[in-house]
């Protein structure tokens, strides 16, 4: 990164416009045009800053560049905003000066954006802590709100300040931000109700109707559609690069970081709503008797709903709207209202509530921002105003702008004069006197408290009787016909005999910037701003928690019979506070200029730029600051900047700097009367001597830089030299090295392999001599062992030849044995006990063995099979087991119920919420729980029941009520009767004399008689108390027991009648004969 030590290195054009040659108005934009292009925005004039709006964003804002001008001299490095906050910031850190920053310029030009980095510039070097930090952000902070509510698009400028703003930053003596105190200047509240063509409304509005969410909106009684209102512009509702509903967001933040309570923003966008609300009311005429015309409301629902929001009675301020009470000392005179004048009271008030509130904002966020301490406190402040204003059509808002400017200029002008004529007496330099345009007679003409303008206008807005616009022409027409810089149709400067380009309702005044041409219309009635009383006292009588600090002037009890001060009178008194307050501090300029109308970057229009120019007195400053000497330094950068220029102060002076300075511009040769000696610093009076100095400091430093270059190639060869000298030596060090150890390493590698082959030879030598021993001697192992196996074959030949068929058969036998037992292993079938399948025997004497095993694989597979059971499971087969000893082959039932799982509660009695009753009444754990069918004896119909058997009783319930129709304990019951049938039927008998043996046997139909039956014999047999089993009769006859009589059931096979079900039917009293279909194969 290149790094600059003074503002004349590698200068783009001319940094500062003092030392520009020639100094004329083409050279100065020729100058400007130059740096633009380079992208260098910032020029100097002196200890002025000239700002160029670049219309893009520029890499030179960076917290980088912000430590680079961090404690610099001001002329160390390149124009930049920074270099004149920071000279700002340590004047009043150090010196204990007040300062104030005075940015001015057109609309467009940049001043907010100037504002911005001033004070971000601050914020960033001043002090850190949790309470210093928080001071910063509000005073950041604060500029979001104040753009929102003041600031608007117009055809120049986006984001175009609609209002003056002076803030006053308060430090500590360390320099650490304490606060601020905000001062605002002639806000421009006619755009609220009327904005030129392609230019928009205050931001605020679009911004609310845009981001805020639907139920805001619901309760502010707004719509997000911008044509709804008549105060809103169309043609520029929408701006590129605005984004409405994130900057709403945006605002919303930065109020609760200044400090706004909830409530507070509630009310506040209350009273912006009700701004938008108030211009969509519209009056029609209505004749009264006296043919008079009077106004009245032509839609009271936005007149309802404003009124909703401010609290204030409808009918109150409808009255407010067609009446106008005038009071004097004794009297009240109550006059009516006409359309025109309706609406320009519905105007005014719309104005006056919207200035009123920005005023209030101020207020507050003062308020939050100001210093808590009340010791003395060090300022700093910062003036973004309007810049002067020459338009097409000029009225009473120019001609106050302008004169501000006249004033601004003014000063200007005497504190640059001053600080010039200060620092010449501080360094002992004698003074002359600098000839200068003075503005002071264009101020008293417009400010002058007898026959000025503005006190012309104030007496024209007291006079009773007819006033108007021209009336207040004809005055000043009386009073100032003969001034210099005044002109009209009717004054002697005017030469209107000639000049036709000068209306008859308007005059032009000479300001120090150029002509400028005014209209008089508006003038009276811009500088009244009235607001009629009746208005005023409507909004003091709202509920709305603002209305009345807004509008005290309503309040009945204080009423106040005097004319409220003009406008133009307040303004005046404004800057003349402000004067005050700027002469009371050390000034620093930044000038901005926009460089084309069309706000788009690279674009430089010289015309456009030169009228700026003149109307800012840019030229005007450079011939003040040239008046004495052009260019001023101190001995020290200076003598460090130039020493190379004399042999007896380069490399090195040794003295005093001041002596130095001396020895070298003697030995330069340069005119006495070109540069004078001060105390601290040395003044040259003309460019040229400076751009001279600056041409031989350029040759010298190409000598010196050939000097320096020619040293270092000459150390770049001979290091280089010495290198490949060092170099060449290190390797033939290493190539001889590398050369005896390859030769070292095939001396090693051909004694190894001679060494390897008679190792070789040597080992299968003795290999050869080995294998010869061991074949000796395996040979004579194996002829002794058939020498000793025919001796032992010629003793034992007689006793093997008698038990060779023996042992012959024994062994035939065991090797099928073991191949029977093998093929057996390999074919074992699977391990489920209904498996049958078993391999076949090879022959028939293994039949028992074959067999036997056969039994015992099966028997230890079901072994296996029976430990995998769980206890439940064990007696759900155990019962399958004893279902099969009772039934099977004895009923034709039972094979059908084999695959059937018994599941005991069919009826899930202790879940069902229905048989709770039940489930109570029954004590013992309910193994089986079955809707079965009670025969009935007399027509041999059934009756559903619910049959609960338990470990001590079987109970039977009614399936509808859940009512106990009977309990029989297991001890009762003798035996139970079923047929051989394929039927459901069963007979319960009872034990005679029993309890429950009252009412008989009982002849019952269940689904499930297989399992219920298993369960009764299972139970039965454990609940007797002898021990004894219960009784299973099958048959397909049997008697049973009704009370006193005894019936025989008899079973047959019949053709199916009501599907395949068994039906039981009355055959006389003795016999009851039930009908099961015959079986299907």
């Amino acid at each position: 990164m290149e790094v600059k030590t003074s503002l004349l290195d590698n200068m783009i054009g001319v940094g500062d416009m003092v030392l520009l040659e020639p100094l004329s108005e083409d050279s100065f934009l020729e100058n400007l045009k130059k740096r633009f292009d380079h992208n260098e925005i910032y020029t100097y004039i002196g200890s002025v800053v000239i700002s160029m709006n670049p219309y893009r964003s520029l890499p030179i804002y960076s917290p980088e560049k912000v430590e680079e001008y961090r404690n610099r001299n001001f002329y160390e490095l390149s124009p930049h905003i920074y270099a004149l906050a920071d000279e700002a910031y340590r004047s009043l850190r150090d010196q204990d000066k007040d300062q104030c920053i005075l940015i001015t310029g057109e609309s467009g030009s940049g001043k907010t954006e100037a504002s911005k980095l001033v004070m971000s510039y601050v914020a960033a070097v001043c002090g850190k802590g949790q309470e210093v930090n928080k001071v910063k952000e509000q005073l950041l902070q604060s500029n979001p709100v104040l753009e929102a509510f003041g600031n608007a698009k117009t055809v120049r400028n986006d984001n175009s300040s609609r209002f003056g703003k002076y803030m006053d930053i308060e430090f500590d003596f360390k320099g650490d931000p304490l606060g601020g105190v905000i001062s605002n200047y002639l806000l421009e509240k006619s755009r609220v109700v009327k904005q030129p063509r392609g230019e928009r409304n205050f931001h605020i509005f679009y911004q609310l109707l845009s981001g805020a969410s639907d139920d805001t909106l619901k309760k502010l009684k707004l719509d997000r559609d911008f044509s709804k209102y008549n105060y809103l512009s169309l043609d520029s509702a929408v701006v590129n690069g605005l984004d409405d509903a994130t900057s709403f967001r945006t605002v919303k933040n930065a109020m609760q970081i200044v400090g706004f309570m909830e409530d507070e923003i509630r009310s506040v966008l209350e009273l912006v709503a009700a701004v938008l609300k108030l211009g969509n009311i519209e009056f029609k005429p209505e004749s009264r008797c006296n043919d008079t015309d009077e106004s009245r409301v032509r839609d009271k629902n936005d007149l309802k709903e404003m009124c909703e929001l401010l609290g204030i009675e409808q009918t109150v301020l409808e009255r407010a709207f067609s009446y106008r009470t005038v009071e004097a000392k004794l009297e009240k005179v109550s006059t009516t209202l006409n359309v025109a004048q309706a609406y320009y009271a519905r105007d005014a008030l719309a104005k006056n509530l919207y200035s009123r509130l920005f005023s209030w904002l101020v207020t507050r966020i003062n308020e939050s921002i100001k210093a808590q301490t009340k010791s003395r406190h060090k300022v700093m402040g910062v003036l973004d105003i309007y810049g002067f204003e020459i338009f097409e059509d000029n009225s009473f808002e120019q001609f106050i702008i302008n004169y501000c400017n006249e004033k601004l200029q003014q000063i200007f002008i005497e504190l640059t004069l001053r600080e010039e004529q200060e620092e010449y007496i501080r360094e002992g330099i004698e003074w002359t006197n600098i000839e200068y345009f003075n503005n002071a007679v264009i101020c008293d003409l417009i400010e002058n408290n007898q026959n000025g303008i503005m006190a012309m206008l104030d007496e024209e807005c007291l006079r009773p009787g007819t006033v108007t616009d021209e009336t207040f022409l004809d005055k000043l027409n009386t009073v100032c016909a003969e001034h210099q810089h005044f002109e009209s149709r009717l004054s002697k400067n005017s030469k209107f005999l000639n000049d036709h380009s000068l209306p008859h309702s308007c005059f032009r005044i000479q300001h120090y910037a150029g002509k400028v041409l005014y209209c008089v219309e508006g003038f009276v009635d811009k500088n009244n701003d009235l607001l009629y009383r009746d208005l005023s006292q409507a909004m003091f009588k709202a509920t709305h928690s603002l209305m009345k600090e807004l509008f005290p002037e309503g309040n009945p009890s204080k009423v106040n019979l005097k004319r409220p001060p003009t406008a133009g009178s307040q303004f005046k008194s404004s800057v003349g506070t402000l004067m005050k307050n700027l002469q009371t501090k050390n000034p620093n300029y930044i000038r901005c200029i926009k460089p084309n109308d069309k706000k788009a970057a690279h674009i430089f229009t010289a015309s456009l730029v030169c009228h700026q120019v003149r109307y800012l007195g840019l030229m005007e400053n450079v011939r003040v600051r040239r008046a004495g000497y052009a260019f001023r330094q101190p001995y020290g950068p200076c003598l460090e900047r130039y020493k190379m220029l004399c042999k007896r102060t380069w490399p090195h002076w040794r003295g005093p700097a001041r002596e130095g300075v001396e020895v070298l511009m003697a030995d330069l040769q340069v005119p006495t009367e070109e540069f004078s000696y001060g105390r601290s610093k040395i003044f040259i009076r003309n460019p040229r001597t400076l751009f001279f100095l600056e041409e031989r400091r350029r040759q010298c430093l190409q000598d010196l830089a050939t000097l320096i270059q020619k040293i270092y190639r000459g150390w770049k060869c001979r290091t280089h030299f010495l290198l490949l000298k060092k170099s060449q030596v290190v390797v033939a060090a290493w190539y001889r090295r590398y050369a005896q150890q390859k030769k070292y390493q095939r001396i090693k590698s051909a004694t190894t392999v001679v060494q390897s082959y008679a190792r070789g030879w040597q080992a299968r030598k003795l290999l050869r001599e080995l294998k010869h021993q061991k074949r000796c001697e395996e040979a004579v192992t194996t002829i002794a062992a058939y020498w000793h196996g025919t001796q032992v074959r010629r003793e034992y030949r007689k006793f093997f030849r008698a038990n060779a068929g023996k042992k012959i058969y024994n062994f035939t036998i065991q090797r099928i044995m073991q191949k029977y037992f093998l093929g057996v292993k390999s074919g074992l079938p699977s391990m489920s006990p209904v498996d049958k399948n078993w391999p076949a025997r090879p022959y028939r004497f293994l039949d028992a063995a074959h067999a036997q095993l056969r039994s015992i694989f099966h028997l230890w597979r079901c072994k296996k099979y029976r430990s995998q059971f769980s206890q439940e499971r064990k007696a759900v087969y155990q019962e399958k087991l004893e279902a099969s000893e009772l039934f099977k082959d004895k009923k034709s039932l039972y094979p059908s119920s084999v695959s059937q799982p018994f599941k005991g509660d069919y009826l899930e009695i202790s879940k069902n919420p229905k048989y709770q009753k039940l489930n109570s009444c029954v004590e013992e754990k309910v193994l089986l729980a079955d809707v079965v069918n009670k025969i009935n004896r007399a027509n041999g119909k059934g009756a559903s029941r619910i049959l609960l058997l338990t470990k001590k009783n079987v109970v039977l319930a009614d399936q509808k009520t859940g009512q106990v129709k009977a309990s029989v304990a297991l001890p009762d019951l003798i035996s139970v009767s079923v047929s051989t049938q394929n039927d459901g039927f069963f007979a319960l008998k009872l034990k005679e004399g029993s309890a429950s043996a009252v009412k008989g046997d009982f002849l019952l139909s269940s689904e499930h008689l297989i399992e219920t039956i298993t369960k009764l014999h299972h139970i039965g047999s454990t609940a007797s108390d002898d021990g004894e089993q219960l009784d299973i009769n099958i048959s397909d006859e049997f008697l049973v027991q009704f009370k006193q009589d005894k019936v025989c059931v008899k079973f047959i096979q019949a053709a199916p009648k009501n599907g395949n079900s068994a039906s039981c039917k009355r055959k006389n009293n003795r016999l009851l004969e039930v009908s099961v279909p015959a079986a299907t194969a």
